[in-house]
């Protein structure tokens, strides 16, 4: 034994120490001297990846002889690790590599974490459970654990994300391995995982190209057929593909499927077609990463390819790494012979061999170092629990509660509540809780039992309880059989659905909800572990509240997006409970249709409360002029200067009531950055009334256009893709070089100062607000405000960098821009400078809805208190909204009514709002209005800059008719 450790131990110092010389050569000559060692053989061999695991025939493989022979004699390029104890993993990594005459990628499908492959290793849950959470933060987070694990213990590549669309509900293969069905949360979801791989040093690979979700048959097999057009695989299947190759994803594996519209040659699987790996991936694509072919083991394959012919056609696809070849030295010979009849070149593997190579070198491999095993365990398992809780809490769905039995359980000493466990023989973590919770009765129906012992337990409820809670667990997560949930399971959840108030609770793949699309009450949890099963329970307990949305269309009833976010803090009530006539709220709408008619705007929410409660909300038009996606109540839009008074101003005013901040001192007190210039002495108070000199705006972007170019970006200051210079995202595929920002501060320091006490409205006041309260705070502007109001105030639909969290088809587009940016701006803050800042200033960036921007007003008009929390003092309220200056009609901070509003032509915001009113108006088509003397609250979002930024929207005076109807509904 002690022979062998010391053999271990020296092998692993010589590859240390070959490694370490090697580490020091840049990429480009680490590729090319490992590749001069290559003979031709082996350059072949760099092209397979072969299978590793520490289990055979289910007993435990100490070592592997066929492995180790592979490596020895041909230098495979990489391994994939399956099944087996992450310890004995670790420990035959460390053997192979350094036994390796050129370092081994080592690859795992591990979609849901190393606990899809290893023992002790706890799993994450998998992507349809993420599909239903609304926080794309959450998935990059998701990404970026399973990276650590991976770096841990020593893997290079993770074939993840899953981008299949996942549109056919009887998917044997893919299934809740998806996101879902909606092409832009796949795509969004897609390329978070990716960045949480990547940007954490482990290779993502997008799978299955060109798109497995719509298949009724698994591949691993046979070849599922997909019968589709081109432009219907444009529009939906390789939608997610483009946007991660745009995002520059590492790499991609090729499924085996026949399309025939893509490559019609008879029974070619597509992960062996040069029209679809060269033709359509590589150079209608553009992709330029690495290719991996699925498993060439699989059937969809080897039934039409078999005795190794696959890997042959798979590099003469285009391919760079065959996963799973099977014979590696039938295989090798086969590509010399195809080499020999001129079928392929050495100029092609060599071409290969050198982007293995390249990607190699920049996973880390030109320098590895040992898997130390101390704790190994531990360290795999470390996050899983809290993240897997943090999925649940934001991926649980109320998907119907009609009866109003959540948001709490109505549950007291009166209530009787029994517990029926669908596929239970005795307690699991949920049923305990049900039990202990509500001193409940159990009751368990395992799968095997029939219909007599359904009846049976049905006559034991009768009549004896109030509430019944039924668990479906233990089902399966493949559609075949019906989930395996048998005909008497199903028979008796409908009879207590029917005849009881029922909560029905699905611990698994939510299409297994269409038996039940009738229960009046039903939550989708989606998975089945204790972690989820706790947090269900939690959920019973009203300790949070459900946020998660269908990913799924499950049956007519329960369509995708279906979901009960909230019990929101505020109530909706019908105008007249609060003395309003609803023929005003009439009127309302028809300026408002009319409006979008006359294209002053495409779409628009409006959203009106009166005494702390909502008395109208609705939502007009659409998200565009196509007419195609409708807007929501809950769709985010700019709000652009509205970012000024809900983030910036309650921000100061939270600081300045701390005495952190005064307003009677300078810029130079809190900016050591501004000392030395003409603004060093500007006051606080001045700048928050706008007339401390400063200029309106300063035009940022203009002298990053290249003029000699059409007005195009300049690439000195912009690329195309994301680096360690070029890391400040301003639109799609547009980055900033990051040291631009401080020649923008340079700019303000450096701009005119116009004289004291006149009043100048200006962005540049709230952006050096927004540097003050970061300053002061040690916290960036976005972060301070989203810890001290938005999640208190369980805003989660306010934040900045919304394309970071949302789909797009949640957030109002606005401008085509025609200069600058040169797109639609989409998820991208509108206003250019605060674009360059990278999303977050404070005079803009800020996105939110109507209900949120609501909340934050009501919390305005209470005092500074909201729900049971006072979050501001209310004399540090009256102080910032009233009337701050002679000079203007500005409060510190806040917009306020004209002065003399009562004899001007056009008054503002409208005639019949009261002097204490106080507010903002967006750009880009917002307002945010409160009135203390009315106690109400007036939200008007639309996104009236699209498409082409004209002011359709103040030539109609749509704002000013609006507000003054609801005043006119006030009137008695």
């Amino acid at each position: 034994m002690k022979r062998l450790f010391c053999f271990a131990a020296l092998l692993l110092l010589n590859f240390f120490v070959v490694a370490q010389r090697n580490s020091q050569l840049p990429a480009q000559q680490w590729v090319d001297s490992v590749f001069k060692t290559l003979s031709k053989d082996e350059k072949i061999a760099q092209l397979m990846v072969i299978r590793s695991s520490t289990i055979s025939n289910g007993k435990p493989l100490f070592l592997d002889a066929e492995v180790e022979t592979l490596i020895r004699k041909y230098n495979v390029g990489g391994l994939c690790l399956f099944q087996g104890g992450a310890v004995q993993h670790a420990q035959r990594i460390n053997f192979f590599q350094s036994i390796t005459k050129t370092p081994l990628l080592m690859t795992v499908d591990g979609e849901w974490g190393l606990g899809m492959r290893f023992d002790s290793v706890q799993s994450l849950p998998r992507q349809m459970m993420l599909g239903a959470v609304q926080d794309a933060t959450i998935v990059y987070s998701y990404g970026k654990l399973i990276a650590e694990q991976c770096k841990r213990i020593g893997l290079q590549v993770n074939y993840a994300p899953v981008v299949d669309i996942n549109n056919n509900p009887n998917n044997p293969v893919i299934n809740d391995r998806s996101f879902g069905e909606d092409k832009y949360k796949v795509a969004l979801f897609g390329l978070q995982y990716m960045k949480g791989l990547q940007e954490n040093g482990i290779m993502a690979s997008a799978k299955h190209f060109p798109g497995h979700g719509d298949v009724a048959v698994d591949s691993h097999y046979d070849l599922p057929l997909i019968s589709k057009t081109k432009q219907q695989l444009d529009s939906l299947e390789l939608f997610p593909f483009k946007e991660l190759i745009n995002g520059g994803v590492g790499s991609v594996m090729v499924a085996h499927l026949s399309i025939p519209v893509i490559d019609n040659s008879p029974n070619r699987p597509t992960s062996i077609s040069y029209k679809n790996v060269t033709d359509l991936l590589r150079k209608e694509l553009g992709f330029t990463g690495l290719t991996f072919t699925d498993a060439l083991e699989m059937k969809g394959v080897t039934k039409y390819f078999p005795d190794g012919a696959a890997s042959l056609e798979a590099i003469l696809a285009g391919h760079d790494m065959l996963c799973l070849p099977g014979d590696v030295p039938a295989a090798i010979t086969k590509v010399k012979a195809a080499i020999k009849k001129k079928k392929l070149s050495w100029a092609d593997i060599d071409s290969r061999v050198k982007r293995i190579l390249l990607a190699k070198y920049q996973y880390g491999l030109a320098q590895l170092k040992t898997v130390d095993t101390y704790n190994l365990i531990k360290d795999l398992n470390a996050g899983v629990p809290a993240l897997t809780k943090e999925i649940a809490e934001n991926a649980i769905t109320v998907a119907r509660n009609d009866e109003q039995l959540v948001f709490p359980l109505p549950v007291n000493t009166n209530k009787r509540i029994a517990y029926v466990g669908m596929g239970l023989k005795n307690d699991n973590v949920f049923a305990k809780r049900i039990r202990e919770d509500y001193n409940a009765t159990t009751f368990y129906f395992d799968y095997s039992m029939n219909e007599a012992k359904a009846n049976a337990i049905l006559e034991l409820v009768k009549d004896s309880y109030d509430i019944v809670v039924i668990g479906l667990h233990n089902y399966n997560r493949r559609p075949a059989n019906n989930f395996n949930i048998s005909n008497a399971a199903v028979y008796l959840t409908q009879q207590l659905q029917q005849h009881f108030k029922t909560i029905t609770f699905a611990f698994g793949n939510p299409y297994a909800i269409k038996n039940f699309c009738n229960a009046k009450t039903i939550i989708a949890c989606y998975e089945d572990n204790a972690i989820i099963q706790t947090t269900a329970a939690d959920l019973l307990n009203g300790r949070f509240a459900a946020k998660g949305k269908l990913p799924v269309t499950v049956c007519e009833e329960l369509p995708y997006g279906t979901g009960l976010v909230t019990a929101r803090l505020m109530p909706s009530v019908a105008p007249a409970t609060v003395n309003m006539k609803a023929a005003s709220f009439k009127e309302i709408d028809a300026i408002i249709e009319d409006a979008i008619q006359k294209k002053a705007f495409p779409g628009g929410v409006l959203l009106v409360t009166k005494n702390g409660k909502i008395v109208h909300e609705k939502a007009y038009g659409h998200l565009t002029y196509d007419s195609i996606q409708p807007m929501y109540t809950s769709t985010l839009f700019d709000m652009a200067s509205v970012t000024k008074i809900m983030a910036t101003n309650i921000s100061v005013m939270k600081l300045y009531e701390e005495g952190k901040l005064s307003l009677d001192k300078t810029l130079g007190d809190y900016l050591p950055w501004v000392k030395g210039s003409n603004k060093e002495g500007l006051i606080i108070r001045d700048i928050l009334l706008h007339q401390a000199g400063l200029k309106a705006f300063i035009p940022f972007n203009r002298e990053t256009i290249d003029t000699n170019r059409g007005g195009l970006p300049s690439s000195t200051f912009y690329s195309y893709t994301k680096d360690a210079v070029y890391s400040i995202p301003v639109a799609n595929n547009m980055f900033l070089r990051k040291d631009w920002n401080d020649t923008m501060y340079q700019r303000m320091l450096k701009s005119e100062l116009g004289p004291v006490g006149k009043y100048i409205y200006s962005d540049n006041d709230f952006i050096f607000l927004g540097k003050i309260v970061e300053a002061i705070s040690g916290k960036p502007l976005n972060i301070y405000v989203k810890e001290n109001f938005y999640d208190p105030l369980q805003l989660t639909g306010t934040t900045f960098k919304p394309k970071e969290i949302y789909p797009l088809n949640y957030i109002a587009p606005t401008e085509e821009e025609l200069g600058f940016r040169q797109q639609l701006v989409w998820g991208f803050v509108h206003d250019p400078g605060a674009a360059m800042f990278g999303g977050v200033a404070g005079h803009a960036g800020l996105f939110s809805n109507a209900y949120d921007m609501a909340v934050l007003g009501q919390l305005l008009l209470n005092g500074g208190s909201f729900n049971g929390r006072q979050y501001l003092k209310k004399e540090t309220i009256d102080m910032f909204t009233a009337y701050g200056t002679n000079n203007s009609r500005r409060g510190l901070g806040f917009d306020k009514p004209e002065k003399d509003n009562a004899t001007r032509k056009e008054p503002y915001p409208c005639l019949s709002v009261s002097p204490q009113t106080f507010g903002h108006t967006g750009f880009t088509g917002t307002c945010v209005w409160m009135d203390p003397a009315n106690e109400l609250c007036f939200v008007l979002l639309t996104n009236r800059v699209h498409p082409d930024g004209a002011n359709r929207l103040s030539q109609l005076n749509v704002r000013a008719r609006v507000h003054e109807l609801v005043y006119k509904a006030m009137a008695q």
